[in-house]
């Protein structure tokens, strides 16, 4: 009687770590860019003020203070929101990085109306790169 029961709990556990594993988001998906985005450099002068106050305002409360996506939002989210320190999101080029936040995907909202000025992205641009 007292096996039946282990080894039920134990089979309900691995089902669950089962279930887990196959609705956990895939942070492997790509994310593409259109050509266009990837060429593109930052053609502003990168004004840490400014980059700062937008980063508080707009991204902090997801992607945290130091950019390794622990901000206070970020356990209500659905997929991560990413680590800017690691080399991976440091490679990409700056028109990338534009066209992401620019775009929006799952839980990154877009910002074409939240901040509709373009020198204002791209000193986000500029900012997500002191997180080397």
């Amino acid at each position: 009687m007292m096996k039946n029961r282990i080894f039920s709990m134990f089979i309900l556990c691995a089902a669950g770590i089962i279930a887990f594993a196959f609705t956990m988001p895939d942070q492997s998906k790509p994310w593409p860019v259109p050509d266009k985005y990837k060429k593109m450099e930052n053609p502003v002068k990168y004004d840490k003020a400014a980059a700062s106050a937008l980063w508080s305002k707009h991204c902090k409360s997801c992607h945290g203070k130091d950019g390794v996506g622990d901000g206070p939002k970020a356990a209500q989210l659905d997929t991560p929101a990413g680590d800017f320190t690691v080399s991976s999101f440091q490679k990409q080029s700056d028109g990338a990085l534009y066209y992401k936040v620019l775009e929006g995907r799952d839980d990154m909202p877009s910002f074409k109306k939240k901040i509709p000025d373009s020198e204002d992205l791209w000193q986000l641009v500029h900012f997500m790169r002191t997180f080397k």
